[in-house]
């Protein structure tokens, strides 16, 4: 896959919402893209003009594998109306020095989040 003159090898395709930061606590920016890895190359290296170049997001503290981009796009619109303290409380469930998450998110060890509309009719077992 080509990213204006970067190329990513490997990974087409991976559907997910993420988080990108400049530091702990710092400015949060929450994105969702059907090419995620392309997408997070193409803020770091600060290809696209707008908020995250603007204020310098470059570190990846956050992200999630969806099945499908209507999943992906829920999350990301589900996350943006949360406040500010349970977006922080997201990421450091998992990564509480808000380290860049990058290199993680290229290798092959991916855990994808269900569709949210194949638990739409999910009821609990009965006791």
């Amino acid at each position: 896959m080509k990213v204006e003159g970067l190329e990513v090898v490997g990974i087409d395709n991976q559907i997910g919402c993420y988080m990108m930061s400049n530091r702990k606590h710092g400015t949060l920016y929450i994105g969702v893209s059907a090419q995620l890895v392309a997408r997070v190359v193409q803020h770091r290296e600060g290809l696209i003009d707008g908020f995250t170049k603007r204020y310098g997001l470059k570190r990846l503290v956050w992200y999630e594998f969806h099945d499908t981009i209507v999943g992906a796009i829920q999350r990301e619109k589900s996350l943006k109306r949360w406040p500010r303290d349970w977006k922080a409380n997201l990421i450091e469930r998992t990564n509480p020095d808000w380290d860049d998450l990058f290199d993680g998110l290229t290798c092959n060890d991916i855990e994808v989040a269900p569709d949210p509309q194949a638990y739409r009719d999910w009821t609990p077992p009965e006791a």
